[in-house]
């Protein structure tokens, strides 16, 4: 591991200004994901700002009925929280369905949702990467991608992201708030996390901006949803195939919709074409079959990872039914 320094903001402000005094400067909340990365020397930071004595731990509904979950808010306590459990039931499975109870107890909110992929090439050192080393090549395609994308993809990236907090939040339509050297501003959580374009970047943050908080607010859509993740084993491990979504079903009619993919492309994947085929349509399962197919039309599988297109199909069709009443 590589020395760096340490300091301990006691105010965003003063973490802000930290972080522009030192270019290789990096925000530390739970650890649970930079510290991996520091003793793999993927990431160097020279100075790690920590940010846990900020007061952005608070879960909160406002007056208007929105849930604003601060940054810091660890994922256990936000799982267990009665406004998530009751507004979001499939933010709050996902969450207990992630990592390892003691790394929930550790693991921020703001920090799941910034947390880099799990690919084996982006972290061996040793393996070209165009997320490390822009221009260097993508040493999954050609390798072993059975964990890569199946939508979105490039010649320059095939990593997937690996947060299921972030697949279930795009059932919500939630906003995330920033505070940075420029002020504070909000952007929509979709969209938030990009596709490879460029593979160095991640989201959409800007160098030296914490994120605050999440909200969202809790609808009839929200309230009936769900969240099933396909793995290689039952517990600690990153989605294969992960689905959320939330139905609003009025006489047996799909009223509104939402399904979003985990663990098929380098952002959470926003199901568009599956919500538009289960519109106003009954909700039954062949309804939900011709919705998952709608939006495997464009997976394009890589040499190893074609069985994903049938996992996620049958696992949207799963939840689906969970949801709707046609299991």
């Amino acid at each position: 591991m590589r020395p760096f320094a340490y300091a301990r903001a006691q105010s965003a402000d003063a973490a802000i200004a930290a972080m522009a005094q030192d270019a290789r400067a990096a925000f530390l909340a739970g650890g649970t994901n930079i510290v991996d990365l520091i003793k793999l020397d993927v990431a160097q930071p020279g100075t790690l700002i920590d940010i846990g004595a900020l007061p952005l731990a608070a879960i909160e509904v406002a007056t208007d009925g929105s849930v604003r979950i601060g940054a810091l808010a660890r994922m256990s306590d936000t799982a267990d929280h009665t406004a998530v459990r009751s507004g979001a039931p499939c933010v709050a499975m996902a969450l207990n369905l992630s990592a390892s109870a003691q790394l929930r107890n550790m693991a921020s909110i703001g920090g799941n949702v910034l947390q880099r992929t799990r690919c084996v090439y982006f972290r061996d050192v040793t393996q070209p990467c165009n997320k490390r080393q822009p221009g260097s090549g993508c040493s999954a395609i050609g390798g072993d991608d059975r964990k890569m994308a199946i939508f979105g993809a490039n010649d320059r990236c095939i990593a997937v992201n690996p947060s299921d907090f972030s697949v279930a939040m795009l059932t919500t339509d939630a906003t995330i708030h920033l505070r940075g050297p420029a002020g504070e501003r909000t952007t929509p959580f979709l969209g938030f996390q990009r596709l490879p374009d460029d593979p160095a970047l991640d989201t959409n943050i800007v160098r030296g901006e914490l994120i605050t908080a999440i909200s969202f607010m809790p609808t009839a859509l929200t309230r009936n949803s769900t969240y099933l993740k396909v793995r290689d084993r039952a517990s600690y491990e990153f989605a294969l195939v992960s689905v959320a979504a939330a139905l609003d079903v009025r006489n047996g009619t799909i009223h509104d919709a939402r399904v979003a993919l985990g663990g098929v492309a380098h952002a959470p994947w926003r199901a568009r074409a599956a919500e538009a085929a289960l519109i106003g349509k009954p909700a039954v399962r062949a309804t939900f079959a011709a919705a998952a197919d709608a939006e495997l039309r464009a997976a394009k599988p890589q040499r190893l990872n074609g069985f994903k297109v049938v996992m996620a199909k049958n696992a949207m069709v799963r939840a689906l039914g969970t949801l709707g009443g046609a299991a």
